[in-house]
């Protein structure tokens, strides 16, 4: 898999799109950032205070990369009511697949990345795509988009022109080289989806792939069993929420998306730093950004766990507390809100597909 810039694909390049999905609200210092994974320090380590961080730049947290870490990632009770939440644990699930079944570059291309771009560009909404709509659409943030662009341009698999609404503007479209190469990649994809939704039986999968269309407010996957859809549109739901999300708690004043699932786990009862990363399926090295973040907002405090004294567990403060009832109403009416299109009933199936899609074995 292509790895140019932030492989979660959320917004890190300051390009006036609005806040980082998934990015912390606090940009300063931490004291991981540009720690090689081989050195990480461990989750349950003595807790640090902002004065005794390093100087640096925040290392962005990579979603696909620290998952893979986290193989003993467990669903956690208190998160599958929240289709956000399940949408990325499967876009993780669903990248991860993809790679370890990757091929060599087809006709120039090669890895997810470029299939969902390709993909993408096939569609009759493409036409009007620029690069700023493209990377809304895929999670890449806008320096990524152009090196990416700018690689299969150079492969000859998409055209970039001047938009003529927007001269300040680019539009992209699939050359023929491009189609080729994407079916080419294909078979791999189709690989990768069947892996992916083994669980499920075919309506199942049918019903999936209908009722994401529906959260994207797109048409009904055409009936092509040679067009696999699943992890495209996965990938697609996921970051549409993940933003929308983000944009919602940010207008209420409250911490960024990925600091919510922390506040509902631990609003269950205090647990470990190791036990919250396997609950959110990510690395305990991730998880350490995570509460960095909620200890220095004062919603997290660290005590001794009385069960072992070399460990902290986690606790809600009573800031918390009320950031955890603050943010829950912020994304259950956001998520209602995006899946008005499904209703009550098909957003419940939609959640109810996606649990047994992940409960299988990747």
């Amino acid at each position: 898999m292509n790895r140019e810039g932030d492989v979660d694909g959320t917004d890190r390049a300051g390009d006036g799109s609005g806040p980082a999905v998934g990015t912390p609200a606090d940009t300063g210092p931490r004291a991981d950032a540009g720690t090689p994974a081989d050195r990480a320090p461990r989750a349950d380590a003595v807790p640090r205070t902002r004065a005794g961080r390093r100087a640096g730049a925040v290392r962005p947290v990579d979603d696909i990369a620290h998952s893979t870490e986290a193989a003993d990632a467990v669903l956690s009770p208190a998160l599958t009511a929240y289709t956000g939440h399940l949408l990325r644990r499967a876009y993780i699930r669903a990248n991860r697949l993809a790679e370890a079944g990757a091929e060599p570059p087809a006709g120039g291309a090669g890895g997810v990345r470029d299939f969902e771009v390709l993909d993408a560009l096939r569609e009759p909404a493409a036409a009007s795509y620029s690069q700023q709509d493209l990377g809304e659409l895929l999670g890449i943030n806008r320096t990524t988009m152009v090196k990416l662009i700018d690689r299969l341009e150079s492969a000859g698999l998409v055209r970039r022109s001047r938009n003529p609404g927007d001269r300040r503007s680019y539009v992209l479209a699939l050359t023929a080289v491009g189609r080729d190469a994407l079916r080419a990649m294909e078979p791999a994809m189709g690989v990768r989806d069947r892996r992916l939704t083994d669980a499920l039986t075919p309506a199942e999968r049918d019903r999936l792939d209908g009722l994401l269309a529906g959260l994207l407010a797109g048409p009904r996957p055409p009936e092509d069993p040679d067009r696999h859809r699943t992890g495209s549109l996965i990938t697609r739901s996921h970051h549409l929420v993940r933003r929308r999300v983000e944009v919602a708690l940010t207008a209420a004043g409250l911490q960024a998306a990925r600091h919510f699932g922390a506040l509902t786990v631990l609003d269950d009862g205090p647990c470990s730093q190791q036990q919250l990363a396997r609950r959110l399926g990510v690395s305990e090295q991730a998880v350490l950004q995570i509460v960095d973040d909620l200890d220095d907002a004062g919603l997290v405090a660290r005590d001794r766990d009385p069960l072992d004294r070399r460990r902290y567990a986690l606790r809600l403060t009573p800031a918390g507390q009320e950031a955890r009832r603050r943010s829950r109403d912020v994304v259950e009416a956001t998520e209602a809100d995006l899946g008005r299109t499904l209703g009550t009933e098909g957003r419940a199936e939609l959640r109810a597909l996606l649990i047994k899609l992940l409960r299988t074995e990747a």
